[in-house]
């Protein structure tokens, strides 16, 4: 995939959690994200992905009602669209144990909650740079 400019990206962030998708989409703006949509649950979110003209990365809570987020990276991941596009698990689990699962399963990266809001918007600079970005957290 080559290297989208913050300003150019959309991103999807996929929480169920309100407090944490308005701290992620504040954190985006600084990063310089314009375009960011919200769904609050991992149900549906195929649909809804594909309801988007465009979505250059896709932030996955893990954690999810009704569907959670490996059940929903891999419904993306088996649609053409979606299977290139850069998914990152954002989550509360940070065991190592979660962070290997999330790679064999196929997400482009993590990053571990509590967000920090000092390293975030560089974090997600360096995502759509095309960076790996593997971080358990603080």
């Amino acid at each position: 995939m080559p290297p989208v400019n913050p300003e150019d990206a959309t991103v999807l962030v996929v929480e169920d959690n309100l407090n944490n998708f308005l701290l992620i989409a504040r954190l985006l703006a600084y990063a310089g994200v314009k375009q960011c949509e919200w769904k609050a649950s991992g149900w549906q979110v195929l649909e809804y992905a594909e309801s988007l003209p465009r979505i250059d990365l896709i932030l996955m809570d893990i954690f999810l009602p009704e569907r959670d987020g490996y059940d929903a990276l891999s419904l993306l991941r088996a649609h053409p669209r979606f299977k290139d596009t850069l998914i990152v698990a954002v989550t509360a689990d940070v065991s190592q144990e979660n962070m290997e699962r999330a790679r064999r399963a196929g997400f482009n990266g993590f990053i571990g909650k509590p967000i920090d809001p000092d390293r975030f918007p560089d974090q997600i600079r360096r995502i759509l740079r095309g960076e790996p970005v593997w971080e358990p957290g603080s």
